[in-house]
């Protein structure tokens, strides 16, 4: 009977040591007196942020079209007085070959890398709208997680022209599904169908703009430069700490940016430079068919001379904007610029394509104020915030287990919210003791944390 007895007390006392170590146990935390840690002040928590990266840097883009991937083609640069050199495209060629992971390279302003897109096929205007079919590629780049944007920009490569008409669009779930972030054209109602340089206010903050700023924006390697500022011209930018409405504008996981229009057409279908145009188009469409039959490119691939490019003008080049026109939220007046036309050459045709040297976005890796780099984990070594303040998630998006006593939220520079660990002030647990071969037991007791 003493057997018994003591073999039940035993029992007892272990289970209440276990129960005490379960529930009372907590993940261990890092040391916040670590002073190296930007996240900490001494023993106080701080807003911390990773730095400001380009995060496309290294990174993949995908393209719909780029030169030399079906085989060898010739491409032609813009010249000062449209006079230009000639090329050959081969991608199995390393010196002849613009891939687009040219775009995220390192740039070197005096050697640019470049993508190029195929050269695009001329095709008849539809005289209702007045407009020229769409020369649609798109590039498709992945961040790899969530950053919060602050630019985007574009470098066009030196002697190639700068399209009319872009769209820039963001993904905030790795592509599944994309959102208008910014619009360039010289027709944004035409094109687009918005506005041109519209008000933005607290109302449509989220609202994807179109303008036309991008064809009035100085001479030198700024005139062939797309720049897109993600918070510029946004009322609540001033205190962006505290709206989740632009905190989650900037946020973005993928880019993808569309080239809609290489040129801007400008005069209207029934004018007379509008049937100069026609008849420049279809003296271009009749060289094509000449130069058709130099082989199945199109052009003599013999080398890759410096073949000039004559200054024959085709249609969009007759059709120009007076950049004297600046444009206060309405469409511009059109400006007609008549050219001669010659003799198309071959080569006249192939000088239009795409062609970009640099694609960088600038931002920081998306931890809400709660990490202060982000590193590479898991097989894939994707990146994750390395997390501080108690808080746990690809982007510190919530709270560690046992750290709910206050609810998660963004860090700020007046609060870091940092989580708290939870204490259970009154526990009222029943404990069963099952004893081999002996019978159940019951207890039940009280448990106080100070």
């Amino acid at each position: 009977m003493v057997y018994r007895n003591n073999v039940h007390a035993v029992t007892v006392s272990v289970v209440i040591i276990l129960s005490f170590a379960v529930f009372s146990w907590v993940p261990a935390e890092a040391d916040p007196s670590d002073t190296t840690d930007p996240c900490y002040d001494g023993d106080r928590a701080r807003r911390c942020v990773p730095d400001f990266v380009n995060a496309a840097y290294g990174g993949h883009v995908e393209s719909t079209s780029t030169c030399g991937v079906g085989g060898p083609e010739r491409y032609c640069e813009l010249g000062p007085t449209s006079q230009g050199i000639c090329h050959t495209c081969d991608d199995t060629q390393p010196k002849r070959r613009h891939p687009a992971a040219y775009l995220t390279d390192p740039n070197n302003p005096y050697n640019a890398t470049c993508w190029r897109s195929e050269t695009l096929s001329a095709q008849p205007v539809d005289p209702a709208s007045a407009l020229p079919p769409p020369d649609n590629v798109t590039l498709t780049l992945s961040l790899g997680k969530k950053y919060e944007l602050t630019y985007i920009n574009l470098q066009f490569c030196p002697k190639a022209a700068k399209p009319d008409s872009i769209a820039v669009y963001k993904s905030m779930d790795y592509g599944k599904t994309w959102q208008p972030f910014q619009f360039y054209s010289g027709q944004c109602r035409k094109v687009y169908g918005r506005p041109n340089r519209a008000i933005i206010t607290k109302a449509n903050e989220q609202e994807a703009l179109c303008t036309d700023s991008h064809r009035f924006n100085g001479a030198g390697s700024s005139a062939s430069r797309v720049a897109f500022s993600t918070l510029e011209g946004r009322p609540s930018a001033i205190d962006f700490d505290n709206s989740p409405v632009l905190q989650d504008w900037v946020t973005a996981t993928d880019v993808k940016i569309i080239f809609n229009r290489l040129h801007f057409p400008s005069a209207p279908p029934d004018s007379p430079a509008s049937a100069a145009a026609t008849t420049a188009s279809s003296t271009a469409s009749t060289t094509t068919s000449t130069a058709s039959s130099l082989g199945a490119t199109g052009v003599d691939l013999k080398s890759d001379s410096d073949e000039p490019l004559n200054g024959n003008k085709t249609s969009a080049d007759l059709l120009m904007l007076n950049p004297d026109q600046e444009l206060q939220g309405h469409e511009p007046e059109k400006t007609t610029v008549v050219v001669p036309v010659t003799t198309a050459s071959p080569s006249a045709g192939r000088t239009y394509h795409y062609a970009v040297s640099d694609l960088s976005v600038g931002g920081r890796c998306k931890c809400n104020g709660h990490a202060s780099k982000c590193i590479p984990s898991g097989p894939g070594a994707s990146l994750v915030c390395d997390c501080k303040h108690n808080t746990a998630g690809r982007d510190c998006d919530r709270c560690k287990p046992f750290h709910f006593d206050r609810p998660w939220a963004r860090a700020t520079v007046r609060d870091p919210n940092e989580c708290k660990r939870k204490y259970f002030s009154r526990f009222n647990q029943n404990i069963i003791v099952i004893l081999s071969n002996y019978n159940t037991l019951e207890y039940k007791y009280d448990i106080t944390y100070a």
